[in-house]
């Protein structure tokens, strides 16, 4: 079974790659890398029609051909509700033929969640690499594993040049089969609604920022159309396929992030490596036994339900800091939504304003 948890930790971002491959140069990488990332996103790009196009095929499978006018509903809702861009993003389809865009790699300390970062010219430094396929990627870990970094490897559903690439014609951001054909209609909905809000904000070398910010409009987003736009028998179809979903990614969340804080203090406090070691086995073995449990809870949404089983299996630092990129200032970030009485052009301006902040001057304005 697919992973659960690769939908929800990578949604997201993992193409920056493509733009850093663009732009020709950067701080770090080789030739090599650079290669592979220009011709891999040239290849996706030429891969992609016109969605209007698309659905004129007579021989276009009935669950593709909903799914397509579904995204192309979502689009029009962003635009109209939700204030995002209105230009070619998400208005072409490519199939790729494999089940991910890209394969992301990520990177931590032995006693430490704060991620290895790479850097690129126009987008600067981010807490990821990305491959098109997923040997080099499974290579770049090995190399990292070797510096003595814990590392995890994912597969990304959804493609972003994060809005540094003009979004028009050919060069656009394309829907794919990688998240069109395989997950649920709001799921659907909540990746384009994340993809597009990158477009508008962005905090250079600022992962956590640039992710929870998308990941709060993408849950706004999502509630909002569920409320306004979906018909009554598509709002309890989806309702009754998120429940018991949703309640899982709330269990995930709740123990992976009281994980991730009860390290955090570990790996800050003035313990010798020995005692950061000791303590760290501790939780990540308390971590695994809570998912076992909540598996095996007889009166539960999981009844046995096995897709984050492979995280939970290999659970690391790597793992648990690209979690907290995608969620940490979630709350903050839904809190200012409310605070500027939830006007979308208002909280995009503060959102971009708190961008151009430093680091410490952000994080401290967005949490106040």
């Amino acid at each position: 079974m697919r992973p659960a948890f690769r939908r929800w930790a990578a949604s997201l971002a993992g193409a920056t790659l493509a733009v850093a491959a663009l732009a020709g140069i950067s701080g770090c990488g080789t030739l090599g890398y650079y290669w592979q990332s220009t011709a891999g996103h040239v290849r996706l790009l030429h891969a992609a029609e016109p969605v209007d196009e698309v659905l004129q095929r007579p021989d276009l499978s009935t669950d593709l051909r909903a799914r397509l006018v579904f995204s192309q509903k979502i689009r029009d809702y962003a635009i109209r509700r939700l204030h995002l861009p209105d230009n070619g993003s998400y208005r072409r389809y490519a199939d790729l033929g494999r089940p991910h865009a890209v394969w992301n790699v990520v990177a931590a300390p032995e006693l430490s969640l704060d991620l290895h970062t790479w850097c690129f010219l126009v987008v600067g430094c981010v807490g990821y690499r990305g491959y098109y396929d997923p040997a080099p990627a499974r290579a770049e870990a090995e190399v990292m594993k070797a510096q003595g970094l814990e590392t995890f490897v994912y597969g990304v559903p959804a493609y972003s040049t994060l809005g540094k690439v003009p979004q028009h014609g050919w060069l656009a951001d394309p829907l794919l089969n990688t998240f069109v054909t395989r997950t649920s209609e709001l799921e659907l909905a909540r990746l384009i609604i994340h993809e597009l809000s990158h477009q508008l904000a962005f905090a250079e070398g600022d992962t956590v920022f640039n992710e929870s910010y998308a990941t709060a409009v993408e849950r706004i987003g999502s509630r909002m159309w569920l409320a306004e736009e979906a018909s009554p028998e598509l709002r309890a179809k989806v309702e009754r396929a998120e429940a018991a979903a949703e309640a899982r990614r709330s269990d995930f969340r709740r123990l992976t992030m009281a994980t991730r804080e009860r390290l955090l203090a570990l790996y800050r406090s003035p313990a010798s490596e020995a005692d950061k070691r000791a303590g760290k086995a501790e939780a990540l073995a308390a971590l695994k036994a809570e998912h076992a449990a909540l598996k095996a809870a007889p009166d539960g949404p999981w009844h046995g339900y096995a897709g984050y089983d492979e995280w939970f299996a290999s659970v690391n630092n790597a793992q648990l800091g690209v979690l907290g990129a995608y969620n940490a200032q979630v709350p903050d970030f839904e809190r200012l939504f409310e605070r500027v009485g939830r006007d979308w052009p208002a909280f995009y301006a503060e959102v971009r304003r708190l961008a151009a902040l430093p680091k410490a001057q952000r994080d401290a304005e967005l949490a106040r």
